[in-house]
């Protein structure tokens, strides 16, 4: 459903006169006004702003890319004139303080699968809003980002590919707005999308199946098997190696996107961070009737110990996680998996 309000509107009219609600509408518009700006740097390409160019800095299992810092500075920017009292990011070490009177803190990646960029492929950025605690940033400067998902209180990503799209929660249902290149505003092109329960649908790196352990590779396994299989129907693959195009294909017409942990250096907790990419993803799927998953535990449920920490996620259409959730839970021998076993309780789709 459609109604083509502009995102500034719509961010009024969900504030009205509450106060606390005034202060996460002009952050997500501060938010969104400097990810425009993100948008017409990268339509340029090469002839606007570095996409091959590394820093030499190496952030977790990436190398930092010269358009991340470019991003991350513009975001950071704009949050200085909101009522942001912190700000953290994945090309910051630590959370940068900004305005401790505040009552927001906001978490960021500024340019989720930037390594994308230099082949013209989607990237997009990611941002979380929470609310800022004085007393534990007193403690230390990056407690304010130590909490649960579910203590959000807005998370969108954009994503920048053939149009420039925003996927927006504000906890009352996911919404999608398109940029209007006619007059450069956000306008909401689907109101409360709703993520299909069932899916023939899943997005996953197959190249590591080697490094799985054995509950993935039989859900793999299975998908791969088709009819033929226990899940008794086909599927289909996708794979983009970037997480916003995932989830805004999953918000579009349903699917599950899994990176699991696995036993590459690195990666024994997947790749995706908690704080600014697994937590926004998963209330945003979540506020669309879908679920997020470690594969154990709900993803939003999960308490972060450290800033930058990596957490596996299964997300999207909320039968087929509760699919790999069980997979988890009862796991099976490889000769379980044949079509004589599919009449368990744990293969039915």
């Amino acid at each position: 459903m459609s109604d083509r309000l502009d995102l500034k509107s719509c961010l009024n009219a969900w504030a009205g006169e509450n106060a606390a609600r005034q202060d996460i509408a002009e952050t997500v518009f501060s938010l969104c006004s400097a990810c425009i700006e993100i948008s017409n740097l990268l339509l340029g390409g090469s002839l606007t702003v570095p996409l091959v160019e590394t820093t030499g800095k190496r952030t977790g299992v990436d190398m930092q890319k010269q358009i991340d810092v470019i991003a991350n500075d513009i975001l950071l920017e704009s949050m200085r004139s909101a009522p942001v009292a912190s700000v953290v990011s994945e090309e910051l070490d630590d959370a940068v303080l900004l305005n401790k009177t505040a009552a927001l803190c906001v978490a960021l990646d500024p340019i989720d699968g930037s390594s994308n960029a230099a082949i013209n492929a989607p990237v997009g950025t990611i941002f979380s809003v929470l609310p800022f605690s004085k007393q534990a940033s007193d403690h230390d400067t990056n407690a304010p980002f130590l909490r649960r998902g579910l203590d959000q209180v807005a998370a969108g990503f954009f994503l920048y590919g053939p149009q420039t799209v925003l996927v927006l929660t504000l906890g009352s249902g996911t919404d999608l707005f398109t940029l209007d290149l006619t007059d450069g505003l956000l306008k909401r092109t689907d109101k409360k999308v709703k993520i299909p329960p069932t899916t023939t649908e899943y997005a996953i790196n197959a190249s590591n199946y080697r490094h799985w352990d054995q509950p993935i590779r039989t859900y793999f396994s299975d998908c791969n098997r088709g009819r033929t299989g226990p899940r008794q129907k086909d599927f289909n693959m996708r794979w983009t190696a970037s997480p916003v195009a995932a989830f805004y294909r999953i918000l579009k017409r349903g699917g599950i996107f899994l990176y699991p942990g696995d036993l590459r250096p690195g990666y024994k907790d997947g790749r995706l961070r908690a704080t600014y990419e697994a937590n926004p993803f998963a209330f945003i799927v979540e506020q669309a009737g879908g679920a997020a998953s470690t594969g154990h535990e709900r993803i939003l449920e999960v308490e972060p110990s450290s800033l930058h920490q990596h957490i596996p996620v299964v997300a999207g259409s909320r039968e087929e996680v509760a699919y790999v959730m069980r997979l988890h839970k009862e796991p099976v021998a490889d000769g379980e998996r044949s079509p004589l076993f599919r009449n368990r309780g744990l293969f039915r789709s």
